[in-house]
């Protein structure tokens, strides 16, 4: 038996090639000469030679599939199959590339079988052609297909009218369901389907743990199978004698709404379960024509572009999350019957389509996530670069070959930092600068600019922490005008500075490094931590300012870590803290990732308690700062014995790691 293929190369095409094969045929595969390539590699994936799988030059919308004279000789009388199975499944593809595929390639598919003298012709059509039918649609409809006005739904459907109305040969007309990947190993080639929506699953895995109940969306029954299903009814109801000029629904009998989906793959996935579901359709006694004005309104567009765009779901989608048909399939339930080829449940299958594409297909693999994938040859501007964060980080981004401009008060160490970067192989431009002073300020952006021309990156490092408790601060004013000098108006100044070449370049990213004090409220670092909190609040303007011009912000709550700048407080000597390089690379996924916020969970921890119950997150702080006292420098004393730390005092900060006491 000879069987002659268009789409043969592809994603459900590749599967029924090979079940042809196991028949002991011979299969012809149509493809263009430029995909020669794709025989070779289905012959090798198959494990046959050109004996068994014979590739025939030409192309889909060609008069006859633009198969040489020659060749169609060769083939006339032979074909006992002809499957038509090559279309284009996008549903954000244009009108034009639409027809051509599929309304154009499909007049030429029967052309070329009835040239063949193909004894029949097997289009695989879609459940799309019934378009947005309300009610149930059964295999003898077609006519009666409602709301085409989509072009996948109208070229679907009109594909389907040129073969019952122009073929001259037998023809048996197939509609799958939506085809996704193999029930027993996942395989797939593409997103598409309930794939759009994994990647929000997967956003929602990483912020909230997979315990805690979210609200989602309920819509109309989406009609899901696996390829290996559609390809085992495909191959079977082929091969029966007296099915010619049927029609048969490759479909589930009793499909999942769309919330049930979303919840299965919100398990398979260790998502968190979508508890309650908001049905879209209750808001159907709104008048259609407010409805529209209000999804036309400028803010409404650009804010459901932006969230699809992140969620990479084209927009078209949305209008199939209440699809209203329901697919009759007793003529496939007929012949199948007692064969065994069945569609399985999604969810126990659900756990190997989710790890297939989180292996092959999240659209994040195929993004470049090394620092140097992302700073090589990038101007990056580092403040406070000699010592602590600001030093681990500078060899950090000078390993990945960024051009590193550091900036810092003393003339000496800014040097000999410099020449240490540069022995690492790092293209390195030191500038001096007090970042206290805004007309220093101002002199470095303007010497930035002009030697480099723009900024890529910015790292607000430079800071200044001042640990002293307010009964001890009430003379001490100039400590609260120290800290915002230097941790809020000289990083603003600096944002400031270089933000007009970053939105002119429409490219930008500005690291701010904060402290988890601000998430919870430290006691004895009121004036470190109102200037920090003066930052992430301009931080969050701004960005809401800039957010569709590609200059964004990431805040990092930095927990303690041991550095200069803590080394006059003692007590810290015994307890928990990071080290500069693993700060470093809180820095580096910043960079790399670009978050609104990277925090530890006891910081966000803090964060949520202090909203939920804020007096007994007061009480937690409360009882730190009376366990933990001021450090003699605090209370005015040059004594420079290191305090005792107890075991209590130990234990409670092993606890509260990374918390500044």
């Amino acid at each position: 038996m000879e069987y002659f293929l268009t789409g043969g190369t592809g994603f459900i095409g590749r599967f029924l090639v090979e079940k042809l094969l196991q028949r002991g045929g011979t299969v012809h595969l149509l493809v263009r000469e430029q995909s020669l390539d794709k025989i070779d590699r289905l012959r090798e994936r198959l494990k046959v030679d050109d004996s068994r799988l014979q590739a025939v030059v030409g192309d889909l919308t060609s008069p006859e599939l633009g198969i040489a004279p020659e060749m169609m000789k060769s083939l006339k009388g032979r074909i006992d199959h002809f499957f038509h199975l090559a279309a284009l499944y996008d549903m954000g593809a244009d009108d034009d590339a639409q027809r051509a595929a599929n309304i154009d390639g499909t007049h030429q598919a029967v052309a070329a079988a009835a040239a063949m003298g193909a004894g029949c012709f097997h289009h695989v059509s879609s459940i799309a052609a019934a378009g947005m039918f309300k009610g149930t649609f059964r295999e003898d409809m077609f006519e009666e297909a409602e709301h085409l006005e989509h072009p996948y739904l109208q070229t679907k459907h009109d594909a389907e009218r040129v073969v019952r109305y122009e073929c001259t040969i037998p023809f048996r007309i197939y509609r799958p369901g939506m085809v996704i990947g193999h029930s027993g190993t996942g395989e797939m080639d593409k997103v598409d389907g309930p794939y759009y929506f994994f990647k929000m699953i997967q956003k929602i895995r990483a912020a909230l743990p997979q315990w805690v109940p979210t609200i989602g969306l309920e819509g109309g029954r989406l009609n899901i199978v696996p390829v290996d299903y559609v390809v085992a009814a495909l191959d079977h109801i082929a091969h029966l004698e007296g099915e010619d000029g049927n029609c048969f629904h490759l479909v589930d009998s009793d499909p999942h709404k769309m919330g049930e989906i979303l919840n299965i793959f919100c398990e398979a996935g260790h998502a968190p379960r979508m508890a309650m579901r908001v049905d879209s359709r209750m808001f159907g006694f709104v008048p259609p024509f407010i409805r529209q004005s209000l999804k036309n309104l400028p803010p409404v567009k650009r804010l459901t572009t932006a969230v699809l765009d992140d969620m990479g779901i084209p927009p078209s989608v949305l209008s199939f999350l209440n699809y209203p048909t329901r697919f009759d399939a007793r003529e496939t339930e007929r012949v199948l019957k007692d064969t065994g080829i069945e569609v399985p449940r999604l969810a126990d299958y659900a756990p190997v389509i989710w790890d297939y594409w989180e292996r092959h297909l999240d659209p994040d693999l195929f993004k470049d996530r090394t620092l140097r994938g992302t700073v090589e040859g990038r101007v990056c501007v580092i403040t406070g670069a000699t010592s602590g964060i600001g030093l681990a980080t500078a060899q950090k981004l000078a390993d990945a070959g960024a051009i590193l401009v550091i900036g810092a008060r003393k003339p000496e160490r800014l040097k000999e930092v410099a020449e240490q970067l540069e022995a690492r192989g790092a293209s390195v431009h030191a500038y001096r600068c007090d970042f206290s002073e805004m007309d220093q300020c101002d002199e470095f952006v303007r010497t930035v600019l002009d030697n480099h021309g723009h900024v890529d990156v910015l790292v607000n490092n430079a800071g200044r922490s001042i640990r002293r408790s307010l009964d001890l601060s009430f003379d001490r004013f100039h400590d609260f005008e120290r800290t915002m000098q230097l941790n809020y108006f000289g990083s603003v100044r600096l944002i400031m500075g270089f933000a007009p070449s970053m939105l002119e370049q429409r490219r930008g990213h500005i690291v701010n490094i904060s402290s988890i004090g601000v998430l919870t409220n430290a006691p004895r670092f009121s004036a470190y931590v109102a200037s920090k909190s003066a930052l992430d609040a301009f931080s969050r303007c701004a960005a809401a300012e800039w957010s569709d011009r590609n200059v964004t912000f990431t805040t990092i709550n930095m927990p303690l870590v041991k550095t200069p700048m803590i080394a006059p407080t003692k007590i810290y000597d015994q307890v928990p803290t990071l080290t500069p390089d693993e700060a470093a690379d809180m820095v580096a996924e910043a960079i790399i990732h670009r978050p609104k916020r990277i925090a530890t969970r006891l910081g966000v921890f803090a964060q949520v308690l202090h909203a939920l119950a804020p007096k007994m997150g007061e009480i937690v702080m409360n009882t730190g700062y009376r366990m933990f006292p001021d450090s003699p420098a605090a209370a005015g004393s040059r004594s420079r014995d290191k305090p005792k730390v107890s075991t209590e005092q130990v234990a409670f900060a092993a606890i509260m790691r990374g918390i500044y006491w």
